[in-house]
């Protein structure tokens, strides 16, 4: 590390894991009641009536939200919050944080970076990172479809209730139901969104396109970040 400032080393792959991860949990905190929304929508029309008591009708983003907070109280936004926390420090500190270092691997060390290696980086670390999560996942959703309402049998009580009942109930491979469909998603979107952010930033760094304007964040640019 001789003759690098403070600024200039670059993060070692557990900042850039944990980095990830924790930057992670904290947007999943802020839009959590936005991704529950979506689930319920996306799974209205699926049954009639729960236990014989009817479902609430959902209409657009806001009403769903609204219908929530009104037929279930608010803290229903957040069901499945600790599956959703473990999943995006299982999920994206390896779909991120090992981008940069999956990318190296896959160039042996060459300065030289072509497209194909950064595609290829974002479909490894999509896939590793679908698979170790995949559970976590499953968990999620089912605590965001599950219905706080009176008269209405809660499936799971807790989180780790739900993994222990989908095991038994389901099998293990009941855990990683979607796997392959969410590996070719995350696949995709992990290459299109690291590879373009790879680009852009190479581009800023080449170019000096940031000079001055946040020095100390270049050399963690280097970088994943």
């Amino acid at each position: 590390m001789v003759g690098f400032k403070p600024a200039d080393v670059p993060p070692t792959n557990c900042i850039k894991v944990v980095g990830a991860g924790t930057a992670a949990c904290v947007a999943d905190l802020v839009t959590f009641p936005l991704d529950t929304t979506k689930v319920r929508l996306q799974i209205q029309g699926e049954s009639k009536s729960v236990n014989s008591v009817t479902s609430p009708k959902y209409k657009g983003v806001f009403g769903t939200m609204v219908t929530i907070v009104k037929t279930e109280g608010a803290k229903s936004l957040y069901n499945g919050l600790v599956a959703g926390l473990q999943r995006q420090m299982s999920f994206a500190s390896v779909r991120i944080g090992l981008y940069d270092s999956v990318k190296q691997f896959y160039t042996n060390g060459s300065d030289t970076i072509t497209i194909g290696s950064r595609l290829l980086a974002g479909c490894t670390t999509g896939g590793m990172a679908v698979i170790m999560a995949q559970p976590t996942d499953v968990v999620k959703v089912r605590f965001q479809a599950q219905l706080n309402l009176t008269g209405v049998n809660k499936r799971y009580s807790g989180t780790i209730d739900a993994y222990r009942k989908i095991a038994k109930e389901e099998g293990l491979s009941g855990l990683w139901k979607g796997t392959l469909p969410n590996i070719v998603r995350n696949s995709v979107v992990n290459c299109s969104e690291l590879v373009t952010y790879d680009l852009i930033k190479d581009a800023l760094i080449k170019y000096n396109l940031m000079t001055g304007l946040c020095r100390p964040s270049c050399a963690w640019g280097r970088g994943m970040w």
